[in-house]
């Protein structure tokens, strides 16, 4: 039984792939690339390929009254933290909804990746409230509490896949020779979820580090992160684009950097069947 595809169905799939990658690269290249330019040749038209490159742009951003780093450690903490809280309290929620009978197990799923879809717009007022009531305002906690609002429901929706795909011998063989629930959890299921506990981490660090609505809304001078120290640079006077596309670089490079580095524990991760 011949096993290839039709040649046209190869050449289409092989054209969609590279329509694929000009759409999804090209625009990151030329942005990493033009924070190398000068002003002048950044705007320039036609485009210049070809230049001397600087990093003035990036010595601006590090150095001076408006240095980055404070804003990097801001995202840093705040992203890094709910992260972790997210992933943790998912792995474990997740593990009890995919191995707990309980009725309306369903629906209470459902509820929780409910939550997720909600508008932004109907959380960030009463988020607000609560914070300006409890003093959480221009601070990590306020910022953490908010990523976890729509991450961890997203943790856990996740998690839980993973774990229904799981196949549920190794647990019953372990609590036959008499090993506790959470030492079957702790040493055998938790283990074999790498590839769904790495996806899970890179998707939510994700979400977090690009977040500008609610840093936008509970960050003050204290929290700022990267997205809010980019959106400075628009002013009514102008747009610094080499500061923007060196900020954006920053923003961008590390995650693609991170991505690269955990590529086999995310291709396994999303080919289990958790997104599908």
């Amino acid at each position: 039984m011949n096993t290839r595809g039709h040649p046209l169905s190869t050449l289409f799939r092989w054209v969609l792939i590279a329509l694929m990658l000009v759409w999804t690269l090209v625009p990151i290249a030329w942005m990493v690339l033009s924070s190398f330019k000068p002003n002048n040749a950044i705007t320039a038209y036609p485009p210049e390929l070809f230049f001397a490159p600087t990093l003035a742009h990036y010595g601006a951003l590090f150095s001076g009254g408006n240095n980055l780093w404070h804003n990097v450690v801001n995202s840093l903490i705040a992203t890094g933290v709910s992260t972790f809280i997210a992933v943790v309290l998912g792995a474990t929620a997740g593990y009890g909804l995919s191995r707990i009978q309980i009725r309306g197990k369903d629906h209470l799923a459902f509820w929780i990746i409910s939550t997720r879809m909600a508008p932004i717009a109907a959380v960030i007022v009463p988020l607000y409230l609560m914070f300006r009531y409890l003093h959480m305002l221009d601070s990590y906690s306020g910022l953490i509490v908010a990523y976890l609002s729509f991450n961890l429901p997203f943790a856990i929706w996740l998690m839980t896949a993973f774990f229904d795909d799981l196949p549920r011998d190794l647990e019953e063989a372990a609590r036959i020779d008499g090993a506790t629930k959470w030492q079957v959890f702790w040493h055998v299921a938790l283990p074999l979820m790498k590839p769904g506990i790495a996806t899970t981490t890179i998707l939510c660090f994700i979400f977090a580090w690009n977040d500008y609505a609610f840093a936008a809304t509970f960050a003050g001078p204290g929290t700022q992160t990267i997205p809010i120290a980019a959106a400075q640079l628009l002013t009514q006077t102008g747009i610094d684009w080499g500061k923007l596309l060196a900020i954006g670089t920053v923003v961008v490079c590390p995650m693609a950097v991170f991505g690269l580095l955990v590529k086999r524990w995310l291709v396994t991760g999303l080919t289990l069947g958790a997104v599908k």
